[in-house]
């Protein structure tokens, strides 16, 4: 179909469409997803979840224009809390991303959450799905930001970066049991602020009372993602983990011959 083909090239109105398509859950949508799946699975999925106004869109913004410097293609879904009359998103995230926007190397799909818990969409998955058949290379994926149920972005992703603001100390003795057991990265933003940290060693006292019984150990930064500063070297942790993600991936399987 002219569709299909369109969305392989990365013709940005197909991918919108069919996207569309999938929110809308019109008929014929997964005969199309199954014909472009073959064509996935090569992105590095991030999911970036955190308290609301730790400063996600912003710590985003930053990302997406480092992994353009770096020539990398770009896709993003920014999950949003729904308006109760319509179901729609009420925070458009793209204006805050709204630098990229003409950017072809940007692809940018606020979804909203329409009740689903977790912290994403429910047809999240689908919406990614098209993103890397389009042939973004990094796939950018911002929860509602609702906290400690936000669990669920660690079933779409790759890597899971956790954003906190100072003064959160209290909050994350509340995150034992959510957010600080699937963080593989953690950035303690706008570290320009009083209580920056105090609220980092709060956040490394806590991971080190709660050790992770795998390999990978949570990394902490610090940035002011207003200033751009702290960015270049969260993307080095999120290439480190995606390289030891695929290291242990060769290794499992060399062990089971």
């Amino acid at each position: 179909m002219k569709i299909l083909h369109a969305i392989l090239k990365g013709d940005v109105k197909a991918a919108a469409r069919l996207m569309t398509m999938v929110e809308d859950g019109r008929p014929g949508v997964k005969p199309l997803l199954n014909a472009l799946r073959p064509y996935t699975g090569k992105a590095h999925r991030i999911g970036i979840t955190g308290f609301p106004g730790a400063g996600k869109s912003t710590l985003i913004d930053q990302l997406i224009q480092t992994f353009r410097e770096q020539g990398k293609k770009v896709g993003v879904v920014a999950v949003d809390v729904s308006s109760p009359i319509t179901s729609g998103a009420v925070l458009g995230d793209r204006i805050r991303m709204k630098g990229h926007a003409m950017d072809k190397g940007v692809f940018i799909r606020s979804m909203a959450s329409r009740g689903h818990l977790g912290g994403l969409a429910r047809k999240t998955q689908e919406i990614i799905t098209v993103l890397e058949a389009m042939g973004k290379e990094i796939v950018l994926i911002e929860t509602v930001g609702v906290g400690q149920a936000e669990v669920e972005v660690t079933k779409a992703v790759h890597t899971t970066l956790v954003v906190m603001a100072p003064g959160l100390g209290d909050d994350i003795q509340a995150m034992k049991a959510g957010l600080l057991e699937i963080g593989h990265l953690f950035v303690v933003n706008k570290s320009d602020l009083p209580g920056a940290d105090d609220t980092l060693n709060f956040l490394q006292e806590s991971l080190n009372l709660n050790p992770r019984k795998k390999a990978w150990q949570p990394l902490i930064y610090k940035t002011v993602a207003l200033k751009g500063q702290g960015i270049e070297e969260i993307i080095k942790g999120m290439t480190l983990h995606r390289t030891t993600l695929s290291k242990d991936s060769q290794e499992a399987s060399h062990g089971k011959k």
